[in-house]
């Protein structure tokens, strides 16, 4: 499985540390993000990593700022994208199991690095249910579709 992990300048350290805890958990990571004294705008990463899913790419994306609010938004502006942002390991496993989300989002300035490997590890864990979760997550799409028609 690849994964594409972004992060702004608020979540280097963290980011790095979610590097390392995927890799030796076997994965393949890609990294969309910055490192030590660069910069970015939160948006340019998501966006970035939303593509790679869309791309084929990666499989699944990471995304981490201060909150994981601002830079799951803009993952989120892609068709096809559905970022959660999850704080504790039950919300990301149901995220996964319910809205087959394919990122994860967190905030480095809301979850400590144990929390933050427990909750990417919850959701890799989690299978997508189908069922009714899926008449749904095809229902997100339907919206998608409506929108972009509008343009």
């Amino acid at each position: 499985m690849r994964i594409g992990i972004g992060n702004d300048h608020a979540a280097v350290e963290l980011k790095n540390e979610i590097v390392k805890h995927l890799t030796n958990k076997g994965y393949e990571v890609i990294n969309f993000g910055i490192n030590e004294g660069e910069t970015v705008d939160y948006p340019e990463i998501g966006e970035e990593v939303g593509r790679a899913i869309v791309d084929n790419i990666v499989d699944y994306g990471v995304l981490i700022c201060g909150t994981g609010f601002g830079i799951s938004l803009a993952a989120n502006k892609i068709n096809g994208i559905r970022a959660c942002v999850c704080s504790e390991p039950v919300t990301a496993s149901l995220s996964k199991r319910h809205n087959n989300a394919n990122i994860i989002a967190f905030g480095a300035r809301i979850v400590g690095l144990e929390m933050a490997k427990a909750i990417v590890d919850s959701f890799f864990d989690a299978e997508f249910e189908g069922g009714r979760h899926q008449r749904r997550v095809n229902l997100l799409t339907d919206i998608e579709e409506r929108v972009k028609a509008e343009e």
